[in-house]
């Protein structure tokens, strides 16, 4: 991977730029009623919330393991030409729809969600089913930052630090028998605070799947944190998967389960809409969605478009994965 530095705002750019949010009218406060796409619509969303509303990232888990942050940036993880995403746009911008699907809401409701205790219950093809609480997660690994593409199917794109360690290392602590060859994640179940999941149109609790050599590859990441620090809920707090060459529904949320299988299990946006959505979901651009075309991206950061790159980017580490007809 290149390992070229990340492209910044400069000092003078980003302080002028707050210069003309004064003169608009334009504070945190006035641009909290908008959402990133309405703000997309006018103006370069590049200078906008350059410093995030202090509600909106606090870690979910407190001020537990805060020794463990920040984690060193890993220099063979980069995003080089892009420009990282500031946190100020990406902590307010969000699919989370056990919460609401209105994007710029998301981190509201998600603010004051309590993650201490949690726990991880293991099951499925494994030696012995077992449990994982908080320290158990924080600890599998040493944590490290990586700075990765990160890509929706609905072709809107950023780049994040995100902090983690490998999602192999968690697997290798599982002890997996040798007849599995599926991993399932199960995120959290609660309509009391989790209004979304009242919709019965959805088969709530969400679930994934990767195939083992996918969730083994060393892209593949387990997340606890990101801008260094622990995980805001709206970001899936206090666990969850990166997996950076797929549309972002493949990287679950908030997981309370984890099941190793030997047959393929289902996946939520699979079952709900199997025409629109399939089990690998590889981001690519010569494949478009039913109902949009997925040969471009709009970056989030920068309001900029630009192609859309086969697995996300990272085709020189993963194509070796895929036969090129999984879907």
């Amino acid at each position: 991977m290149s390992s070229n530095k990340i492209s910044v705002t400069p000092e003078d750019q980003f302080l002028d730029r707050r210069s003309i949010l004064r003169g608009m009218g334009m504070g945190l406060a006035g641009l909290s009623t908008l959402g990133v796409s309405e703000i997309l619509q006018g103006i370069s969303a590049s200078w906008i919330l350059q410093d995030p509303n202090p509600e909106a990232i606090q870690p979910a888990i407190g001020e537990q393991f805060k020794d463990l942050f920040p984690a060193k940036r890993s220099a063979d993880f980069t995003i080089a030409p892009r420009t990282l995403t500031p946190e100020g746009i990406s902590s307010i911008y969000n699919n989370f729809y056990e919460f609401t699907s209105v994007k710029n809401r998301v981190w509201r409701m998600a603010r004051n969600f309590k993650v201490v205790p949690w726990k991880i219950e293991v099951a499925g093809a494994v030696e012995k089913p077992l449990t994982l609480d908080l320290d158990d997660l924080m600890k599998v690994a040493p944590l490290e930052e990586r700075l990765y593409r990160f890509r929706c199917v609905e072709t809107w794109a950023m780049q994040v630090p995100w902090i983690g360690y490998p999602l192999n290392k968690l697997i290798d602590r599982c002890k997996p028998l040798g007849k599995a060859k599926y991993i399932r994640f199960i995120s959290i179940l609660d309509e009391a605070r989790m209004p979304g999941q009242k919709d019965k149109q959805w088969p709530w609790p969400y679930f994934e799947a990767l195939r083992l050599d996918e969730a083994r590859h060393p892209l593949a990441m387990a997340v606890v944190g990101l801008y260094g620090h622990g995980l805001p809920m709206q970001h899936g707090a206090p666990w969850r998967v990166v997996v950076p060459w797929k549309y972002g529904y493949k990287s679950p949320k908030s997981i309370v389960r984890i099941e190793f299988t030997e047959e393929k299990p289902a996946t939520f946006w699979n079952q709900a809409l199997p025409r629109e959505y399939g089990f690998y979901s590889n981001v690519n651009p010569s494949k478009p969605h039913p109902r949009w075309s997925q040969a471009m991206e709009r970056d989030i950061g920068t309001g900029k478009r630009r192609p859309t790159l086969l697995y996300n980017g990272y085709a020189e580490q993963v194509a070796k994965l895929y036969s090129g007809k999984e879907v």
